[in-house]
């Protein structure tokens, strides 16, 4: 995406996530797709459900930092930011309700938000971009979202959360582009700062919290925003 200065996720991820689900002796129904595309995901849904059965939990987890560089000053990098991690949310959703429904067992929803969605962050003057309004805009929507389906799908035994991890140890945020951002504009790095003595969590920390909330454990939980964020949000 133009909006996007930083290298995203390849055929090469998805192929390395095939075979690790493989090599425990599962099975994965594995698509390309892009969350804009609501007709693209139901197909991908169909397909999953037709060879796999049916489905249980939904994981809406689409992202974008279009924070980087010249082209997060455009007003076309907001647009992308809700595109994808608000109107992809939705779709994802969507997509995939009328099969969670069809079984009529229950199910969970869990919706990747961010330490974003429940502050501003700490932004500065000097770090405003049409990007970071939009990415900050786009997680605190989908707690909204969250919320509608919490409502609206709990007498259906149908749990709905989010999910608010901090700075994670992913190629979004450890990349060339975001080094340089700041060093180039320390006051971002302020505004990553964990309460705890840790710069960024894992990507199993945040898998580990949805797996609670899909559990057996969670099973009385629903409508909440649960912050995974070594004590971001409590600053």
């Amino acid at each position: 995406m133009p909006s996007v200065g930083y290298p995203m996720s390849t055929p090469e991820d998805l192929d390395e996530t095939v075979n690790l689900v493989e090599k425990t002796g599962r099975r994965i129904v594995a698509e390309q797709g892009d969350v804009r595309d609501f007709e693209r995901l139901k197909k991908a849904v169909a397909n999953g459900v037709a060879e796999l059965g049916r489905v249980d939990f939904v994981l809406a987890n689409a992202g974008i930092l279009p924070m980087v560089g010249e082209q997060a000053k455009e007003t076309s990098a907001f647009v992308d930011a809700v595109d994808v991690m608000l109107k992809g949310v939705y779709y994802t959703i969507e997509a995939a309700l009328p099969a969670l429904l069809e079984h009529g067992d229950g199910g969970a929803i869990v919706i990747t938000s961010s330490v974003a969605g429940l502050s501003g962050m700490h932004a500065k003057f000097s770090q405003r971009t049409h990007g970071g309004a939009g990415y900050i805009a786009a997680k605190h929507r989908v707690v909204g979202l969250m919320r509608i389906y919490a409502n609206a799908l709990a007498e259906k035994n149908i749990r709905v959360n989010t999910v608010h991890p901090t700075g994670l140890n992913s190629p979004m945020i450890v990349n060339e582009q975001v080094g340089q951002l700041l060093e180039e504009q320390p006051e971002y790095g302020a505004g990553f700062e964990n309460l705890m003595p840790v710069p960024l969590i894992e990507a199993s920390d945040i898998s580990e919290a949805m797996v609670y909330l899909c559990s057996h454990s969670g099973r009385y939980i629903t409508g909440i925003t649960l912050p995974v964020d070594a004590g971001f949000t409590v600053k």
